[in-house]
């Protein structure tokens, strides 16, 4: 085998390749040949306007540490310069320009860069900065070194006037905003929603914009506006969102506002738009506007404008602006306030009679108010000029719009009494109506008219009498009074005594002789005139004999009269009729009984015996006193009978044509009520009642077989009839008895009412309010009866005791009662406007009670020994005992 082969030392190869790389590098130096080049390394740099830019200058050379004065020289050959060592910088650490201040930056400087490069720096290239720019150096300080650049500048797509927000108008010719700034000029087109847009009747491509004829709500949407630059093939897109408006338009306001002074004032000034205007009022006369103004506030979304208090001197024109982006629309308005009337002048009149008396009114207002009158207490108003009911009333008025005043005179010629009295005046106008009252006077003569139809002043017995006199007037008129053709205050005489002088005086007659009775001139002057007044003064007689009385109606017991009585003087009328009877065959009047009655009542004599002749005579009582006795008659009174026909209670509120018919408020039952008739000489001791269903065919009343129902009832004037049929008719018959037999039937027809009615009653098991309130009175009245009961036993005191004690009275005192005679009477009347005696008993005969009446009647001569008066108030017949004492006219 052949020798193995030996690999060289790692050391030696390392050597080896140092070696090598040493002896490349020396060779390469020695080939570099020292140059300049510029980064970026295109010859030609194309840059836009307003852009910066940097570019780097560096020396390529064997030995950097040789290369000197490295500079860069502009596009005029000068040498740019470094930086300035202080300098303000034109932009904050947030990027923001800052304000230019003397210390800036110069538009293009130069910067040494780490690795001896030199920078050539531009902040904002502008089309001046284009042309060529050296960077110049020297190396070993033999060999110069140049390079050039050549910078050129061109306009970018640049938006002058695009608002991306743009707002035509409706119905206007619009031009959709679109400049564009570009070197080379850019062209330009439309899209819209993504379509192509050409130019047509519709749409117009212009240099600065699109136009849009007569600009409708449909023309809304997206416009996209696209530039281009074919020759640096720059594109750009502007998105424009077109939103139509529409101009404001005023659809509400009134020519003329109407306020009220010192009230709350709001008017509405609408307009529509798009957008929403906005609304403003001015007040011409200021051209101030009125939301800035107190009182007063404005709702610019509603045009709502408001006043808290309206004063007058907000009267005036106002304007009403409606603003938006579309354009501005103004309307102008009137407002006029109401100024509320106010009479400010009304003064009271006095003018005499037959005279002209004007009452004249005015007022202030706005607008001037109209003036009128009425009377006080009327609503007729006077209407202007002459009025129809009344010639001599006349209205006169006028009116001063300028100053806001107006006046009214109401003339009334040829004046009279009537025309005196309050006038109310009123002025109105639209805001609202003043009233003021003023009166009118009417002066006029004394006047006795009222005292013409008075009676003559009577008096008897040297009783004073007052005469006295009133005279109307105005002014009041000053009285004197005549007596026998001479004054009476010059007569000195005690016995007439005058109580003053007017309007109103009183004359005081003390008649001690009969000379006083005659008459009396009342004298009453003023101004205007005198009028004189007689005044008599009578003696008062009492009356003449009573003309006539007649028996009208006789039963055992009672005598009816009718009693014409005698002649009377005006102002002195009859009080009573007085009348005497005994038997005829006593002769003593002494001992007669006596009765009186009020004037037109019912004039009955009670309690006679049957089948007896009495004696009758009879007298006048006025205010002197009883007159004298006369008409002396006898009667006879017959004899004992059936009772008269009993009279039912009853009033018919549906008639037949023959008979009343009486309708029930119940279905089943009926309370018959009657009252008591004359027992004509014997009690009666019952009643009988028959009632029967039927009714009427052709005009006959029918009753129906075996249903006829009869009663008797005894010490009642009242009877309930039970188990009736509903809405049916009932013939009722009610006769009274006595122990000689029965009277005429009474009779009267009843219908119920429907039945349904008491069935519906008759379910409901409840109590009535008066059932409740019925029971708590009689609890509380058995809670007070204890309690005196209680009293009476320990204490002696209370309402039982009280009877206890008049139960133990002497026989003497119930003997003197028994004589006085005690009253029963059924109903007591209001008082008499007579003084009339307490009452007395009435009715039975004298057989069944012999002691009521036996008392003597007194007389005038002391042979009467009792009165009694019987009075008729129109229902009723009411009797009193005493003494009959009339009124009298003296003092």
């Amino acid at each position: 085998m052949g020798e193995p082969l030996r690999t060289p030392s790692l050391p030696l190869v390392w050597a080896t390749l140092l070696l090598c790389s040493c002896s490349l590098i020396e060779l390469s130096h020695a080939d570099l040949v020292p140059s300049l080049e510029i980064l970026p390394m295109q010859e030609v740099q194309r840059k836009p306007v307003g852009k910066s830019l940097i570019l780097t200058c560096r020396p390529t050379v064997p030995e950097p540490a040789l290369v000197a004065d490295l500079q860069w020289k502009d596009n005029m050959n000068n040498t740019i310069l470094p930086k300035p060592p202080n300098y303000d910088p034109l932009y904050d650490s947030k990027g923001n320009r800052r304000k230019a201040t003397g210390r800036n930056q110069p538009p293009m400087y130069t910067e040494t860069l780490p690795g001896e490069s030199l920078a050539l720096m531009i902040s904002s290239l502008t089309v001046e900065m284009g042309g060529k720019y050296y960077c110049t150096a020297s190396y070993a300080n033999t060999e110069i070194l140049e390079t050039s650049v050549t910078i050129t500048t061109y306009v970018a797509i640049t938006w002058t006037n695009a608002p991306e927000n743009q707002y035509p108008t409706l119905g206007q010719d619009y031009v959709v905003m679109c400049e564009v700034k570009a070197d080379p000029n850019p062209t330009i087109d439309w899209l819209r929603n993504g379509d192509p847009i050409r130019t047509g009747d519709k749409y117009v491509v212009q240099t600065h914009g699109l136009l849009i004829h007569d600009v409708q709500e449909t023309d809304e949407g997206i416009y996209t506006c696209r530039a281009a630059v074919i020759d640096t093939g720059e594109l750009l897109e502007r998105t424009i969102r077109v939103e139509v408006f529409i101009q404001p338009v005023i659809v509400h306001l009134p020519p003329t506002l109407e306020a009220i002074e010192g009230k709350p004032f709001a008017a509405n000034c609408t307009a529509t738009g798009k957008p929403v205007p906005e609304i403003s009022w001015i007040r011409d006369a200021t051209q101030l506007n009125v939301a800035t103004a107190d009182r007063f506030q404005v709702n610019p979304q509603t045009g709502l404008v408001t006043i808290n208090s309206v004063r007058e001197d907000d009267y005036g024109t106002y304007t009403c602006l409606a603003k938006n982006k579309a354009g501005v629309v103004d309307q102008k308005t009137k407002l006029n306030v109401l100024v509320r009337p106010a009479i400010y002048e009304l003064y009271n009149v006095t003018g005499g009679r037959t005279k002209e008396i004007a009452i004249t009114c005015r007022a202030k207002g706005r607008p001037a108010p109209a003036i009128t009158f009425r009377r006080w207490g009327t609503q007729e108003e006077y209407s202007p000029g002459v009025q129809v009911d009344d010639e001599r009333i006349v209205l006169e008025r006028y009116f001063d719009e300028d100053r806001g005043e107006s006046s009214g005179t109401l003339r009334i010629a040829n004046a009279e009494r009537t025309d005196d009295g309050l006038y109310q005046c009123i002025a109105r106008n639209k805001g609202a109506d003043a009233y003021k009252t003023g009166h009118i006077t009417v002066e006029f003569g004394p006047d006795f008219s009222q005292m013409k139809d008075l009676p003559p002043v009577f008096t008897w017995d040297q009783r004073k009498a007052n005469l006295s006199c009133l005279a109307m007037g105005i002014p009041n008129a000053t009285i004197e009074w005549h007596w026998n053709g001479r004054k009476i205050k010059e007569l000195y005489d005690t016995n007439l005594k005058i109580v003053g002088t007017g309007p109103r005086s009183d004359l005081i007659v003390h008649p001690v002789t009969r000379q006083y009775y005659s008459a009396y001139k009342c004298i009453a002057t003023n101004i205007h005139g005198t009028a004189e007044h007689d005044m008599q003064l009578k003696e008062a007689r009492v009356p003449e004999f009573v003309s006539a009385a007649v028996p009208r109606q006789l039963t055992a017991t009672t005598i009816t009269f009718d009693i014409r009585g005698p002649p009377t003087e005006l102002g002195l009328p009859i009080l009573a009729f007085s009348v005497q009877y005994k038997e005829a065959l006593n002769p003593d009047w002494s001992t007669a009984y006596n009765r009186s009655w009020s004037p037109d009542s019912p004039y009955i004599v009670e309690g006679l015996r049957p089948q007896t002749e009495y004696s009758f005579r009879f007298a006048a009582r006025n205010q002197v006193g009883l007159g004298n006795w006369g008409v002396n008659q006898k009667q006879s009174t017959p004899r004992r009978s059936a009772p008269e026909e009993p009279k039912p209670l009853h009033n018919p509120v549906q008639h037949d044509k023959e008979e009343p018919v009486v309708v029930s408020p119940y279905s089943d039952h009926f309370e018959l009520r009657w009252g008591v008739p004359a027992d004509n000489g014997e009690p009666i001791d019952r009643y009988q009642i028959k009632y029967c269903p039927g009714m009427k065919i052709s005009g006959a009343w029918t009753e129906l077989e075996n249903s006829c129902n009869t009663v008797n009832v005894v010490e009642t004037t009242s009877y309930e009839m039970t188990d009736l049929n509903g809405n049916t008719y009932y013939r009722i018959e009610l006769k009274a008895h006595n122990a000689i037999g029965y009277s005429s039937p009474a009779s009267i027809i009843m219908k119920t009412t429907r039945g349904i009615d008491v069935i519906q009653v008759a379910e409901r098991q409840v109590l009535s309010s008066a059932a409740i309130v019925g029971i708590a009175v009689g609890g509380v009245l058995l809670l007070l009866l204890i309690v005196d009961l209680l009293c009476c036993i320990t204490v002696h005191m209370g309402v039982m005791a009280a009877m206890c004690r008049k139960a133990k009275r002497s026989p003497s005192e119930i003997d003197d009662e028994a004589k006085l005679g005690s009253g029963q009477l059924v109903k007591e009347p209001p008082p008499s406007p007579l003084p009339l005696p307490p009452p007395v008993k009435l009715g039975g005969s004298p057989m069944t009670s012999p002691l009521d009446e036996k008392e003597p009647l007194r007389t005038p001569t002391g042979s009467i020994k009792q009165n009694s008066t019987i009075e008729f108030d129109g229902r009723f017949v009411h009797s009193r005992s005493g003494e009959i004492i009339g009124k009298n006219s003296a003092v």
